[in-house]
């Protein structure tokens, strides 16, 4: 049988420059040029790092994607699929012509409709309907073909009451809803959607997925969609790339995609705390180790579900934070990298009196509720000055731990729990 190929993607690549933009690009661009009236080469296309996020590098260039290539046929669903950094926005943008590949090229047979990030393509200013006029017109769509769907956009979208607002009010989770009812209702041959409907509730996302199957299945269009959910990353996808670093890992089915996602995403190699270029925040404060020590005070490898451990975060201090501020929120994510479980001070009503130069923030676990599994910790330090006021981050970072969890009896009935999922206290009787 003959390939329908909607979409061929050869040898892409993209690299960026590093540092303060403008930073000596003059003397770049003029060597750039002298090479290309000479037939030569880009000189830059030579030198750069692969686009590891984790590890310090010594080049100033970076290539975000390296040599990409793969092919979509009509009506796929197809998953990008990767952790915070791997490429998959960039890759995104470029399909969608937003940014243009350093090297290499992309065949499209028909429109492509994006939805990249809250409010991409729509003028605050501007209402809602007007917006619709708007991006429809972008999608080269024509006033009458807008007109003929409007009803149904807006319906879908659940933004009837301010259709006629101006978008600069919406909320981002309305602006998403709006956003993503122009993109599916206005019949791209191809619809590119990251990990925007994450914005939306949860009977929003349910819907959403809902109107991509109908697209796809129904009606033959295709979809290429990157999210962290590997839920609906199943349930919504027919094949699926891995990309790390720039480059892809893995090509196959969905289900394949996903498996090896899922058994690769918790190997971060040797590479200390200290060490990781992916932290975030203001560094008033540096997370150095992570242990995890059982009740008697030996540092373990792993834990036994139903005993209890301390989770300890090494630091050191290097500027004054307020003690009355002080928040530590721990959040556990399963192998499909759904949140699992959230620990956090303002939650406990913690308070801290002092933080010391040095020393050891201790989170004590009396029971371990999780069942046999890998679970990956993130951590959030904050200055925060009540509960429902916005933090002020110190340091975070994702996957900064794995906690390998052994069955254990749990409720000491000589049975030990079920694998996977959470460890609910409970009693039953008949009454």
């Amino acid at each position: 049988m003959k390939k329908d190929i909607i979409l061929n993607v050869e040898n892409i690549s993209k690299q960026y420059r590093l540092g303060q933009v403008g930073t000596g690009t003059i003397s770049h661009d003029l060597n750039r040029w002298w090479h290309r009236i000479r037939g030569k080469e880009n000189p830059y296309l030579k030198v750069g790092e692969t686009n590891d996020r984790s590890t310090k590098g010594n080049s100033e260039y970076v290539w975000a994607l390296k040599d990409i290539n793969f092919e979509v046929q009509r009506g796929d669903v197809l998953a990008i699929i990767g952790k915070n950094g791997a490429g998959k926005s960039t890759l995104l943008k470029i399909l969608s012509k937003v940014t243009a590949p350093t090297t290499g090229s992309i065949k499209s047979r028909g429109r492509i409709a994006s939805l990249l990030e809250v409010g991409t393509g729509f003028n605050g200013e501007m209402t809602g309907r007007e917006n619709i006029f708007l991006n429809g017109a972008i999608l080269g769509m024509t006033k009458k073909e807008i007109t003929s769907k409007l009803e149904e956009i807006i319906e879908f979208s659940g933004c009837e009451r301010y259709i006629d607002t101006p978008v600069k009010r919406y909320s981002s989770g309305m602006t998403v809803r709006l956003a993503f009812a122009v993109a599916a209702f206005l019949e791209p041959e191809i619809l590119v959607v990251d990990e925007v409907l994450a914005v939306g509730d949860a009977e929003f996302q349910k819907k959403a997925i809902g109107k991509m199957q109908d697209i796809s299945r129904g009606e033959g269009r295709t979809v290429l969609f990157v999210s962290h959910n590997m839920a609906a990353v199943k349930n919504l996808c027919t094949t699926g790339i891995v990309l790390e670093n720039g480059k892809i890992k893995f090509a196959g089915t969905c289900e394949e995609s996903v498996n090896f996602y899922l058994e690769n995403v918790h190997e971060l190699g040797s590479i200390s705390i200290q060490d990781r270029q992916d932290k975030k925040g203001n560094q008033k404060l540096m997370v150095k180790d992570i242990l995890i020590q059982n009740l008697t005070g030996t540092r373990v490898g792993e834990v036994h579900s139903g005993e209890g451990y301390n989770i300890l975060f090494q630091y050191e201090k290097f500027k004054e934070i307020d003690p009355k501020k002080f928040t530590i929120v721990v959040q556990f994510y399963n192998e499909s990298d759904e949140l699992v479980t959230t620990i956090a001070t303002d939650e406990l009503g913690t308070k801290f009196s002092e933080i010391k130069d040095f020393g050891y923030i201790k989170i004590n676990i009396p029971r371990i509720q999780f069942r046999e599994g890998k679970y990956s910790l993130k951590y959030m330090i904050s200055e925060k000055l009540a509960f429902n006021t916005p933090h002020e981050i110190i340091e975070t970072l994702t996957d900064a731990y794995i906690l390998n969890v052994i069955r254990g009896d749990y409720w000491s009935s000589g049975i030990l729990n079920r694998p996977k999922g959470f460890i609910q206290e409970s009693s039953i009787n008949i009454v």
